[in-house]
């Protein structure tokens, strides 16, 4: 009987978590959209073509140094404006693309109250949701962003994003480029039995950056996949109305290693 006990307990705790951290019931295939800093094509081509196929999305901007004020390679403030009158949210990128792992608390709040203060300026929605410039990861900043009232913190690491198992700070993502339509469609193919796929996008294309460029036609080939096979495409803080951040804060230990194991 006691295995069997064991077996009880470990299914009671599970079922507990479970019905803790998720508020709803997940779409058996659900996708976040996400697009890292601000490059030019995320307005002309990104946002026409989301709209078109009624998906959500997260923008992460920032000032992408030296060549921000090239209008041919980034999106101007107003156009990250009109992206946010279109329904999209607008996320923290900090203000230089800053490697986070590098920053002193210090420098790490004026990196992100830059484009704090950016968006109060301009009207726009406040920005409640991060992502690590370049995957770069630091222990230090996670009690900072709680502080601040984010509620999501986006990483990289290749692999689905279990709310039940990841902390909200250190959400998994695949990244698209020119090169990996098979190992996307695969890893889209995941989004199932509670299971969540997070993508990074960067331009459509990402002219000064060709190693993060996904091609319009790419891009709009996954668009098609996505609303052919029935997928829920949200942004980031739409995922807030599926997961209780609060309690998935209080039950769940951040773990740094599995986003730098992969």
């Amino acid at each position: 009987m006691k295995p069997i006990s064991h077996f009880l307990f470990a299914l009671f705790i599970t079922f507990s978590s479970t019905s803790q951290i998720v508020k709803k019931p997940l779409p058996e295939k659900l996708v976040v959209l996400t697009f890292d800093d601000a490059p030019a094509s995320q307005y002309s081509v990104v946002a026409p073509l989301l709209k078109e196929f009624n998906f959500g999305a997260t923008f992460f901007v920032c000032e992408f140094p030296p060549n921000y004020k090239d209008s041919t390679l980034y999106m101007n403030w107003r156009q990250t404006k009109a992206l946010d009158q279109m329904g999209f949210e607008i996320a923290n990128h900090t203000q230089m693309h800053a490697n986070v792992s590098k920053l002193s608390p210090k420098e790490f709040h004026k990196e992100l109250a830059y484009i704090e203060n950016k968006c109060d300026s301009l009207g726009i929605v406040k920005p409640t949701n991060f992502a690590y410039p370049g995957y770069g990861l630091n222990a230090e900043v996670l009690p900072f962003l709680e502080e601040r009232g984010y509620q999501f913190a986006r990483a990289g690491g290749s692999r689905i994003y279990d709310p039940l198992e990841d902390h909200p700070f250190l959400i998994p993502s695949w990244a698209t480029n020119a090169k990996n339509k098979t190992e996307i469609l695969s890893a889209l193919n995941k989004a199932k039995a509670g299971n969540i796929v997070v993508l990074t996008l960067h331009g459509v294309p990402d002219i000064e950056h060709p190693w993060v460029d996904t091609p319009p036609e790419l891009f709009k080939e996954y668009l098609q996949y996505l609303a052919k096979n029935n997928f829920t495409v949200i942004s980031l803080r739409e995922l807030g109305s599926y997961i209780n951040i609060e309690k998935a804060k209080e039950l769940i230990q951040p773990d740094l290693n599995k986003e730098l194991s992969n």
